[in-house]
């Protein structure tokens, strides 16, 4: 079952652990089909959030994060990698979940690569997709939660809160 505009239209930290073990179903250009299972996310609580890109407000890096729940916001990491989120809650709301890892492959830059995905998809709807999209086939994680990674520069409150969700079954 492919997840609609209701999933995402939820606060960050909901639909953050509720993406854990969902599918992501990538269609290629010669009309193969990737799929993997999500199994480590990270939420993203907008503007007073300092981890979360949106804490600065409203910019042109930041602008698709203020977009409607289902948007793709795709940004780039060191200069070398694309990163994957997909905004939730209410439009002008700037909320987000990064996908972190999936099963068999562990990093959101490794799966971004293996997804094949770029900029090209910020702003696309993951809804609305033909190339891309999630689904759920009604596996039921087991899921621990974690502080999120490699954001010290927001500080002790924020880079200590128990945002990143985990399949304890499927992570390594």
């Amino acid at each position: 079952m492919k997840l609609n505009e209701d999933f995402f239209n939820r606060d960050c930290l909901e639909v953050a652990p509720d993406l854990v073990g969902k599918l992501i179903v990538r269609k290629l250009d010669d009309n193969s089909y990737i799929k993997m299972r999500i199994t480590q996310t990270e939420a993203y609580r907008g503007e007073d959030d300092k981890a979360c890109h949106a804490s600065k407000g409203k910019t042109n890096r930041t602008q698709t994060m203020y977009m409607a729940a289902g948007t793709i916001y795709v940004y780039i990491c060191y200069g070398i990698h694309y990163l994957m989120n997909i905004v939730t809650e209410k439009e002008g709301i700037p909320q987000a979940v990064l996908i972190r890892c999936c099963e068999d492959n562990e990093g959101p830059a490794k799966l971004t690569k293996s997804l094949f995905v770029d900029k090209s998809f910020n702003g696309e709807s993951i809804i609305e997709n033909s190339k891309i999209w999630l689904e759920s086939d009604g596996y039921l994680p087991l899921i621990k939660t974690a502080t999120r990674v490699g954001i010290d520069y927001a500080g002790e409150e924020w880079k200590n809160k128990p945002w990143r969700y985990i399949d304890i079954n499927l992570s390594k």
